[in-house]
C-alpha cells in the first residue's frame, strides 16, 4: 500500500522491495474490517479474489465461509445482484463474503484487519472454525482490539500510539504483567489465569472468533484507538 520510512520486509528471505507489485499482491489474501462490494452477482464478488475460477471452487469457498446460509435464501441466489457496495447485503455478510474471497484466492499470506467486527454472535460461530482452517498452514497478521479471541496466536505484538511496547505469546504477556495484561483483565473481567486452550473454547462474553475479535472495548480512557494490538500466527509452508 505504501513504502516504509526505515528497515526492510522481507518474505521468503527476499526483500519486497525488489518484487513487483503483482508478485507481491499475489503472496497476499486480505480481509478488511470493510469490505469493498461491487453491483454484480454474489458470485462475482467471490470470484473477484480469483479470476477465472471454477463454480466448484468458488461455491467451496462459499460454503467454508458460510455464505451458502444466506445465499440460498437471496431471490436469484449466487446471482442475485448485491447493489452498489453490497447495500443488499447486511454488515456481516459482506465479511463473510470477504472471507470466501480469501479462501479462493489461497495465498500464503493472510491479513486480516479487524475482520469480524461486523459478525453478530451467531456468524461468529459460524465462521470460528473456518478462520482457523483457512489459517493453517499460512502467515496470517491479524489487526485486532479485541484480546480474549487471539490468545491462541503464536506472536503477539502490543502497539501503543504507533510504538511497539510489548510481544511475546499470550501468556508471556500475561505475565509480565504490562499494557497486555492490564487490557486482558479489563475486558476479561480479571480472569487472567485463563489458559490459551480455554480462551480458545471458552471467549468472554461478545469476543469474536479465535484470533479476530469483533468491535473495539473502549480503552480504559475510553479512546477506542488509543491501543492497537498486531497478533501473528505462522505455520510452515
Amino acid at each position: 500500500m505504501s513504502d516504509i520510512d526505515d528497515g526492510r520486509i522481507l518474505i521468503g528471505g527476499q526483500d519486497i522491495s525488489r518484487l513487483r507489485q503483482t508478485d507481491l499482491r499475489s503472496l497476499i489474501a486480505y480481509v478488511p474490517q470493510e469490505p469493498a462490494m461491487f453491483h454484480r452477482s454474489l458470485r462475482d464478488n467471490i470470484a473477484f479474489a480469483r479470476p477465472g475460477a471454477a463454480d466448484e471452487e468458488i461455491h467451496a469457498a462459499a460454503a467454508a465461509a458460510h455464505v451458502t446460509e444466506f445465499a440460498d435464501q437471496l431471490p436469484d441466489g449466487f446471482g442475485t445482484l448485491v447493489g452498489e457496495r453490497g447495500v443488499k447485503l447486511s454488515g456481516g455478510q459482506r465479511q463473510r463474503v470477504a472471507l470466501a474471497r480469501a479462501i479462493l484466492r489461497d495465498a500464503p499470506i493472510l491479513l486480516l484487519d479487524e475482520a469480524t467486527s461486523a459478525l453478530d454472535s451467531e456468524s461468529e460461530l459460524l465462521v470460528q472454525d473456518a478462520l482457523w482452517r483457512l489459517m493453517d498452514g499460512r502467515t496470517a497478521l491479524v489487526v485486532a482490539h479485541r484480546l480474549s479471541t487471539v490468545a491462541g496466536m503464536d506472536r503477539l505484538v502490543v502497539l501503543d500510539r504507533g510504538s511497539v511496547v510489548e510481544e511475546g505469546t499470550h501468556e508471556e504477556l500475561l505475565a509480565a504483567n504490562g499494557a497486555y495484561a492490564k487490557l486482558w483483565q479489563h475486558q476479561s473481567g480479571g480472569f487472567l489465569g485463563e489458559s490459551t486452550e480455554s480462551a480458545r473454547r471458552h471467549p468472554a462474553p461478545g469476543a469474536g472468533p479465535i484470533g479476530l475479535p469483533g468491535p473495539a472495548d473502549p480503552a480504559p480512557n475510553g479512546d477506542h484507538r488509543t491501543s492497537s494490538h498486531a497478533h501473528t500466527r505462522t505455520r510452515p509452508t
